[in-house]
Order: C-alpha cells, then sequence, then structure tokens
C-alpha cells in the first residue's frame, strides 16, 4: 500500500512546475482531404489513415486502420511517428491513445507530440487519463462557448512538471497496477476461448451416440405477456424482459418460475439468457417450460452453441424479430439426464470463472482498474499551493 508518507518522501525537495500542454507540447488537429474518394489508395508508397474508431478496446493503443491515404492525400497532414499521443477531439472526447503505427489522423483527432524533455510518456498518458484531466475536459466543453474538444482547450490544460526521475518512479508504481490488469485480461480471454472450446465439444456427438429432436418435440415453447410502460415499475421485486438482455423495468409479480431458459424474439433477437430467479418475461420473449426429459440449463448451454445460426434466421426489418418456427426446428442433441447434469456441472465452472461480476476474472479486473484508479488519481494530484 502507498502511504502518504511515501508520497512526501518522493516529493521531498523536489520542484513542481506548472505549465500549460501547449507550453511543452506541439498540439495538432488532424486533416481529411476532400474529398476522401480520391485519396484512399493500396499504393505500398500510402501511409496509414487513422480514423475516429481505429481503437483497440481495453488498450491504450491505436491501431491500423486498413484503409490508407496517399502522401499528396494526406497534404503533409499531421503524419505523426509511432509514440505519438492523440486524443478525440469530439464524439467520446478526451481520452488518450499512444500511436502503435506512423500514420496519419483524421481531423476528429488531435495530436500532442515534442515533449520529450519535459515529460516521460507513460507519466503524460496515466495524466491525461486522470479524473482531475477528464473532468477538466468536461467543464470546458460545458462552458458553453465551444462544442468540442478543440486545440485551444487542449493546450490551455495545465501539466506538473517534475523530475524525469519522479515521473518514471511514478509509472513504476502504476504500471505495476496495468501490467496486472492486462494479464489477467488475457487470461479472461484464454479461460473465455477454452470455455468455448470445451462447451462446443462437450455438446458435439456422433451420429447414434445420442436421440436427436426438434426443440418443439420435447419442449414447451411459450410467449410471454405484454406489459404496458405505465404498469412498469422502477424498483421492484421481478424483473422485466422484453426486447434485450437489460431489464426493461420491475414488476411485483412474474410470470416466469426460476432457472429457466429464454430468447429475445424482437429487437435483441436471437439474444439467449438463462435466469435462476423468477421473472416477467414480456411479449417478444419465447421461454421454454422444463420438463423431464431436458434440463433448462442444458438447454441453455446447447443453445448458446447455435447462436450463429439463429441470428441468421432472424428477419431484419425496422425491428428484427426471430419466429418461434425457427427455434422449434432447432435440432437437439438428447442425451441421458444424468450426462446433461454432468455436461452443465462443467460448463457452470468455466462461466462462473469467465463472466461472473461477482466472482471470477471479471470481478478480479473490475477491482483492479480501480485500485489502478484509485492511486493514479492520488498519485497525480499535486497542490499548487504547497508547490
Amino acid at each position: 500500500m502507498i502511504q502518504s508518507n511515501f508520497m512526501e518522501k518522493l516529493l521531498d525537495g523536489v520542484q513542481v512546475e506548472w505549465k500549460t500542454l501547449g507550453e511543452v507540447a506541439k498540439i495538432q488537429r488532424g486533416a481529411s482531404p476532400r474529398p476522401i474518394a480520391k485519396y484512399i489508395t493500396a499504393d505500398e508508397d500510402g501511409v496509414p489513415w487513422i480514423k475516429i474508431g481505429d481503437t483497440v478496446p481495453n488498450s491504450k493503443y491505436v491501431s491500423q486502420t486498413e484503409q490508407k491515404i496517399t502522401h499528396e492525400g494526406a497534404i503533409k497532414s499531421r503524419v505523426l511517428k509511432k509514440g505519438d499521443f492523440i486524443m478525440s477531439n469530439s464524439m467520446s472526447f478526451g481520452r488518450p491513445y499512444i500511436l502503435n503505427i506512423d500514420g496519419a489522423i483524421h481531423d476528429g483527432w488531435a495530436s500532442i507530440s515534442d515533449f520529450e524533455n519535459n515529460l516521460n510518456s507513460n507519466f503524460l498518458y496515466h495524466y491525461l487519463s486522470s479524473n482531475l484531466v477528464q473532468n477538466y475536459w468536461i467543464s470546458r466543453i460545458n462552458s458553453g462557448s465551444v462544442s468540442n474538444l478543440n486545440s485551444d482547450i487542449i493546450k490551455s490544460l495545465e501539466i506538473p512538471i517534475l523530475p524525469l526521475k519522479v515521473q518514471e518512479e511514478i509509472v513504476r508504481i502504476l504500471d505495476t497496477f496495468t501490467e496486472l490488469t492486462a494479464e489477467l485480461t488475457a487470461e479472461l480471454t484464454a479461460r473465455k476461448k477454452q470455455y468455448t472450446y470445451y462447451r462446443d465439444k462437450l455438446l458435439s456427438f456422433e451420429e447414434g451416440e445420442v436421440e436427436w429432436k426438434t426443440l418443439g418435440s420435447v419442449v414447451e415453447i411459450q410467449r410471454g405477456k405484454r406489459l404496458v410502460k405505465s404498469e412498469l415499475e422502477t424498483l421492484g421485486k421481478y424483473a422485466v424482459f422484453q426486447n434485450s438482455m437489460v431489464p426493461l423495468g420491475y414488476y411485483h409479480k412474474s410470470n416466469v418460475k426460476a432457472n429457466t431458459t429464454f430468447i429475445i424474439s424482437a429487437g435483441a433477437a436471437g439474444e439467449i439468457g438463462y435466469s435462476n430467479v423468477d421473472f416477467w418475461a414480456a411479449d417478444d420473449v419465447y421461454f421454454f417450460l422444463n420438463n423431464n426429459k431436458i434440463k433448462s440449463k442444458y438447454l441453455y448451454y446447447f443453445l448458446l452453441t447455435q447462436k450463429t445460426k439463429i441470428s441468421s434466421q432472424v428477419r431484419r426489418a425496422s425491428v428484427p424479430r426471430l419466429s418461434k418456427m425457427v427455434v422449434e426446428k432447432l435440432i437437439i442433441p438428447i442425451p441421458p439426464l444424468l450426462e446433461q447434469e454432468r455436461i452443465v456441472s462443467i460448463l457452470d465452472k468455466f462461466d462462473s470463472l469467465t463472466s461472473s461480476i461477482t466472482g471470477g476474472l471479471p470481478r478480479e479486473i473490475e477491482l483492479r482498474q480501480k485500485q489502478y484508479e484509485y492511486y493514479r488519481n492520488m498519485l497525480l494530484s499535486f497542490s499548487k499551493q504547497e508547490v
């Protein structure tokens, strides 16, 4: 644990100088040549063109777009080098990314470069990610005078300039947390792949090994009952599922018993769910009544293996819809109940590890991220009065 006396020792005798980002770095807005189509090329002399959205989720790096733009089209336009910072100046503005390639940036990005003499690159990344900076962007955007995170606003941000050795020590501490989170995330990805592999393997049977039947012949499929908006409750005992896996609201009654598999038929049509508590199914939900031939949780896991097939049968219109007939005609293997229970037991363990928000890896990742944010904000908060 990092105590306040550690910070006092770290900063003992250190002079903290405050400068605006514009004083210590070069800030530029990207450019998009017009018309775009004229300059898109597959030629080897082209450079990657980094559009808004070309980012890797849960990463501080920006990915490479497949599109390329010619040097002519780039119009000497903000061609940046690997390691430079960019941030969105519109939409989800203010989040920093580090380029992992050379490239020209779209005008929805702003670049931050040429700061190496004053700032450690990772120290700057952590600082730009902090709540302090994110709140500063929000306050400027909400001031009413501007509608996006323009270069002048970015230049106005005040940055604490510490000796590079101190910056490196702060980075070392914070990177310990981010590296642990990255390791856990990689572990989660591997476990999910492992889970999918074993799920598909456990639910694959050779011809003649088990009985195969249409789902409609072994399970009764019922449709939920509509609730009007005025009947919904903000807080209630039973979740109401309508057209997605996110509850539409709550109700004081339930119409489906616990431990039931269900499938969304409109909106997020084809999404498959399982509830271990009673709930209310609205009219865009099909649910499967439990019987003595097939375990409900076994059915849930099997339907997950059929998700691609089910999605391909969704009618794409203004509101996507899945017909009951498609579900009824699915062919399902029916092993003995004891074998179904064995399969469910194995897959439950994987599911808990990879999906649980109260335990397992997702919970551990969430806790480590919160721990990182806590120490990042503590380590990067410097009182101007104290310095």
